[in-house]
């Protein structure tokens, strides 16, 4: 019998080939948290958190990310370094093996959805080793009511066993640790690493398929929020540059921090039920929201802690990556259901340690899918081992590990929501002014939250109404005025005061991104091709 508090449901795994297992089946999250540490594998915070470490693996590990290449996907997938093929028999005889090893031992089965919008809605049944796994997908994804869990039919299967290790050379994998999509047969399958980041991030890329092939919905690695009047402003950034803090706003409710879509009835829906924040430096006063969401219910990820559970936020000695995952109502100013409507504006966050693209500007749809394609930001020194200066940084419709097809495809369907709704994207640059990383400083929050408002309240265009000023580097409409933001922030070459170190930084990074860029521009229309930089 399945030990559950409040559901008399029991689930057989041997359809999946799972026999003989002890299944613990849609345990609460205090149960999970209760027997992780009575297995000893994570301890309480101060706060009441679980803290867990993941062992050898604290981050993704791209090069060990595959997609079974078969009838469904050998001619969408856009197959390369990021979308690495995998034989689909090799697939079936790992899986065997990954089944087999799970036999007989104790697991752990949750029943859950990714998609807040029930039309779009993906029904998911998470298997794993670990009872921490199972609590993460339990922040993660959806969770069911009772009534919903009765006639509740799983269409996608995660499978999750973090200590099995593949054999590379029998099993068709790079090294011991993989994590595997079948689009045929509906499965994610995870092995070799703990990091559960996979296992959120198995279903992002699945969604990034289904969505636009069979859906004619946009994906997108986005945060949003909602605004008192109803209008959605969407977030795209990656990691470090603000998408996080700058979508948790008092004003206005969030939708979801990560992972949406945008429907052809103009919705934009969370595929998740929770957030997975970085926590490194993470302080009360600069993000009391996700401060606060630390508490019972959430998972510490490879922290450092003292003897009273206390965590040092600034200790990076396991990784630079330290994370918590939390349910989204941890968050108290939330939209329920995490939907929204009438996107109004979009904006593209980058860090640009070079200090050289406008705070904000404004993008005509060609550029906007330009920006979008590219997925600018740059690396700086701390970041990575081995950086010592700044380094451009690219990934894709701001999500290129997770993206199945070819980026055009998402940027022509991003080019036409735009053209369609009427929705305005910005550019912002969240990193550096007064010179790049090392001589000028990191932009002030409280000015890119400013000139957010604006844009949204519509008084930035009021502003402009005589016009804006057209980079002559990046082509961009860059403000020349904004309410609560000192005049001369707005012009990156003012900031410099040093106009031929400024251009000459300038045309060095619009090389980069020319040079990125040519990867796509076989796929790429005109229109997209005008929105990139010219070199002058």
């Amino acid at each position: 019998m399945v030990n559950h508090t409040q559901s008399t449901n029991t689930v057989s795994l041997e359809s999946y080939g799972i026999k003989n297992a002890k299944v613990r089946y849609q345990l609460s999250s205090d149960e999970l948290h209760a027997i992780t540490i009575e297995k000893g594998q994570g301890v309480e915070s101060s706060t009441g958190a679980l803290a867990v470490n993941t062992g050898e693996f604290t981050g993704r590990s791209p090069l060990d990310r595959f997609i079974v290449k078969d009838e469904v996907t050998k001619d969408r997938v856009w197959w390369g370094n990021i979308n690495i093929p995998f034989d689909a028999d090799k697939f079936d005889k790992l899986y065997d093996k990954v089944t087999n090893y799970l036999s007989d031992k104790e697991v752990f089965v949750r029943d859950s959805y990714a998609c807040a919008e029930e039309a779009y809605r993906l029904n998911i049944r998470v298997i794993t080793e670990f009872p921490w796994s199972n609590m993460f997908a339990n922040n993660m994804f959806l969770r069911p009511t009772a009534e919903e869990l009765k006639d509740f039919t799983p269409e996608w299967t995660i499978v999750n066993a973090p200590s099995f290790m593949a054999v590379p050379d029998e099993d068709g994998t790079r090294q011991h640790n993989f994590a595997i999509l079948n689009f045929t047969k509906k499965i994610a399958l995870i092995g070799g690493t703990g990091y559960t980041g996979e296992i959120k991030k198995g279903i992002f890329s699945a969604l990034n398929f289904i969505l636009p092939v069979y859906k004619n919905t946009l994906p997108m690695h986005c945060s949003a929020n909602v605004g008192k009047d109803g209008d959605t402003a969407i977030f795209f950034g990656l990691s470090g540059t603000g998408k996080t803090t700058l979508s948790t706003d008092p004003d206005r409710s969030l939708i979801g921090d990560d992972e949406h879509g945008w429907t052809s009835e103009n919705t934009v829906f969370n595929f998740e039920g929770g957030c997975y924040a970085k926590v490194i430096n993470l302080s009360q006063e600069q993000e009391p929201e996700i401060f606060g969401a630390i508490k019972k219910g959430a998972i510490l990820e490879n922290v450092i802690m003292n003897d009273k559970g206390e965590v040092d936020f600034a200790d990076t000695s396991i990784t630079q990556n330290t994370r918590v995952s939390y349910p989204i109502h941890h968050i108290d100013n939330i939209k329920v259901p995490s939907m929204g409507t009438n996107p109004k504006n979009i904006f593209f966050l980058t860090a640009d340690a070079f200090g050289v693209l406008p705070p904000i500007s404004k993008l005509t749809p060609g550029q906007a899918a330009y920006h979008f394609i590219s997925g600018y930001t740059a690396k700086v020194a701390g970041t990575e081992a081995g950086i010592d200066e700044p380094l451009p940084s690219f990934s894709a419709c701001f999500g290129a590990p997770f993206m199945p097809l070819h980026p055009t495809e998402y940027a022509e369907m991003l080019s036409a929501k735009m053209k369609e709704t009427g929705v305005q994207v910005w550019l912002i640059n969240t990193g550096w002014t007064g010179g790049p990383y090392g001589v000028g400083s990191r932009m002030k929050l409280k000015y890119t939250r400013a000139m957010i408002t604006a844009a949204m309240d519509g008084s930035l265009e009021e502003a402009n109404k005589d016009g804006y000023h057209t980079h002559s580097v990046f082509g961009v409409q860059q403000p020349k005025v904004c309410p609560n933001v000192p005049s001369e922030v707005l012009s990156p070459r003012q900031t410099w005061n040093n106009d031929e170190g400024y251009y000459k930084t300038a045309n060095q990074l619009a090389n980069s991104f020319n040079e990125n860029f040519k990867k796509f521009a076989d796929n790429a229309n005109d229109e997209i091709l005008a929105g990139a930089p010219k070199v002058v």
